[in-house]
């Protein structure tokens, strides 16, 4: 690679890193939680990746500092109040603070609309759109505000804009939920976004995270 290669490549470098910046990742455990989590890592955040089962998260952490990366982990239930707030106590203990949060945790459930079990629908609806809720609170009033800093992302689906086809699986909690993140997202972005370094995405997700 010639000089200005390399003084281009320093520069790009630079410019994404995320050395000194931490992260806490919901569904970090695997798939796109995971995913996120090796790109943020490799940019120089210090992880703290969330999901229910401890031995998956215990797997995804030793393949986060096998790259290189500064990786913990805390199981918990990102449908439980009580995890949630447990996990924003053990995140802001081991990390200080939080720069970035990154909500992928998610649930979905096939069923026709009519036949569609309640138990079911709150389990997607608590896991998709209250955790969310609970978490960004807790982080956003101890961490974010406070410092006035913070990157928000929460992972949608293109299923919150739209029914499914015909002849597909009928999802309608899922949809719903992820729809509601979508504007949740917007009405946030309206609150926290005049506070000056608070910034939200939604992104929709072309596979659903779990």
């Amino acid at each position: 690679m010639d000089e200005a290669n390399v003084e281009r490549a320093q520069r790009a470098a630079q410019l994404f890193s995320l050395a000194g910046r931490t992260a806490l990742i919901t569904g970090g455990s695997r798939g796109l939680g995971l995913q996120i989590a090796e790109v943020l890592g490799d940019l120089g955040a210090r992880l703290l990746l969330s999901a229910r089962k401890a031995d998956e998260l215990a797997h995804a952490c030793e393949h986060l500092r096998a790259r290189g990366s500064d990786a913990t982990a805390v199981a918990a239930d990102a449908a439980q109040p009580a995890d949630i707030h447990r996990l924003a106590d053990e995140a802001l203990a081991h990390l200080g603070h939080i720069d970035i949060l990154i909500n992928n945790a998610g649930a979905t459930w096939g069923a026709a609309a009519e036949d569609h079990p309640l138990d079911a629908w709150d389990k997607v609806m608590n896991l998709n759109t209250r955790g969310v809720f609970l978490l960004t609170q807790e982080i956003g009033k101890r961490s974010m505000i406070p410092r006035r800093y913070g990157r928000i992302v929460i992972i949608a689906s293109i299923a919150g804009l739209r029914g499914n086809p015909a002849g597909t699986i009928k999802t309608l909690a899922y949809n719903t939920s992820k729809g509601a993140l979508v504007n949740f997202t917007r009405a946030l972005a309206a609150e926290w976004g005049r506070m000056g370094s608070l910034s939200m995405r939604s992104r929709p997700a072309s596979s659903r995270a779990r």
